[in-house]
């Protein structure tokens, strides 16, 4: 159903306190927790070994999570560390853990073997620890929508046009027009668009002065199975903006972090810097707005996508030029998950 050895974005840090913290994630539901005594997180499956009862229904205590039912307590890697009235706890006395890593703002949580859970695989994200050139707040929605779904909206850029025209769409013919090329990685792919003496859309002009005509980039670099980062920015036309992207204009750096929920769910985690009066904070929150606007658009078209999905199937559906990337990101993940049954 969903690629199992792979690092997928659990929470945000700041989400994970001393209450247990429930999420299901690829169908299996967890419980996360910080252990008072390592300070280490703890990613558990939210079921106690004794009943069955959700640990998630428990405390955090010194020695670990307690479970709310009978008072078993288990530490971070799922050991049973207590039992209530008895010395002796059986060896049985365990539940799945999970191997959990916190790295730029992001708690990341490896669903698969944990022999294999290398953290080096982990994608890199240090634009999350340079408050001072890249302020940023992010955000996490709950969408009734495969995963995929929203992967494939970030693969096929036209869809700004249509779906975003008062925030960071643009004009539709600049978009159908933009040079494009994309570049095939093992792990996924890397494309750019380049929208060329084009008009600044709202959100720019909101941010930034700005020519009438602009020459506008949107990098995106997409890591199977749900992590795509984004360099989106404009200059105003003729500075040559595809050697000099880091003069004054209009720049934010978008991390998506798309992970499973159900088939039919997923969570979708964002964060938004921008790279303009990076001394203001007002534009750090006026530009978080603007996305979250136009994310929930997404969300909006996205969900009613599934759900006509659901009722209908996807065996008809037509290719155009423009599904390019998505076409080459569909097939990774295929490659991926058809290496990953044969070697199961």
């Amino acid at each position: 159903m969903f690629i199992q050895n792979a690092w997928y974005m659990a929470a945000w840090a700041h989400e994970i306190t001393q209450a247990p913290f429930p999420r299901t994630l690829c169908g299996v539901s967890l419980v996360f927790f910080n252990n008072p005594e390592t300070g280490e997180i703890g990613a558990l499956h939210d079921r106690c070994c004794h009943r069955g009862t959700p640990l998630s229904l428990g405390q955090v205590v010194p020695e670990g999570l307690e479970c709310g039912y009978h008072g078993m307590v288990f530490d971070e890697h799922g050991a049973c560390v207590h039992i209530p009235g008895q010395a002796r706890i059986p060896a049985k006395a365990r539940v799945r853990s999970f191997p959990v890593v916190v790295r730029d703002e992001i708690v990341w949580v490896w669903m698969g073997d944990p022999a294999n859970a290398d953290p080096a695989r982990i994608v890199s994200y240090p634009y999350h620890n340079d408050h001072a050139k890249w302020p940023h707040k992010h955000q996490v929605y709950r969408v009734k929508a495969n995963y995929m779904l929203l992967v494939d909206n970030l693969m096929d850029l036209t869809h700004l046009a249509f779906v975003h025209k008062n925030t960071i769409g643009g004009n539709p013919k600049a978009h159908v027009e933009a040079q494009m090329k994309v570049t095939p990685r093992d792990d996924g792919l890397h494309f750019i668009r380049w929208l060329m003496e084009s008009a600044p859309p709202p959100t720019y002009r909101k941010a930034v002065d700005l020519a009438e005509r602009i020459d506008r980039w949107m990098e995106f670099q997409y890591i199977a199975p749900g992590t795509v980062l984004q360099w989106t920015g404009g200059i105003d036309s003729g500075k040559n903006a595809a050697e000099n992207r880091d003069q004054p204009g209009f720049s934010l750096r978008i991390f998506h972090g798309l992970t499973p929920e159900t088939d039919t769910t997923c969570f979708y985690f964002w964060s938004a810097a921008n790279g303009y009066r990076q001394d203001e904070p007002q534009a750090t929150e006026d530009l978080f707005r603007e996305i979250d606007t136009a994310f929930k658009e997404d969300k909006t078209v996205v969900e009613a996508q599934q759900a006509m999905l659901s009722s209908t199937g996807e065996g008809d559906l037509v290719d155009i030029v423009s599904d390019a990337a998505r076409i080459h990101m569909r097939r990774t993940v295929d490659r991926l998950a058809q290496a990953e049954r044969q070697n199961a």
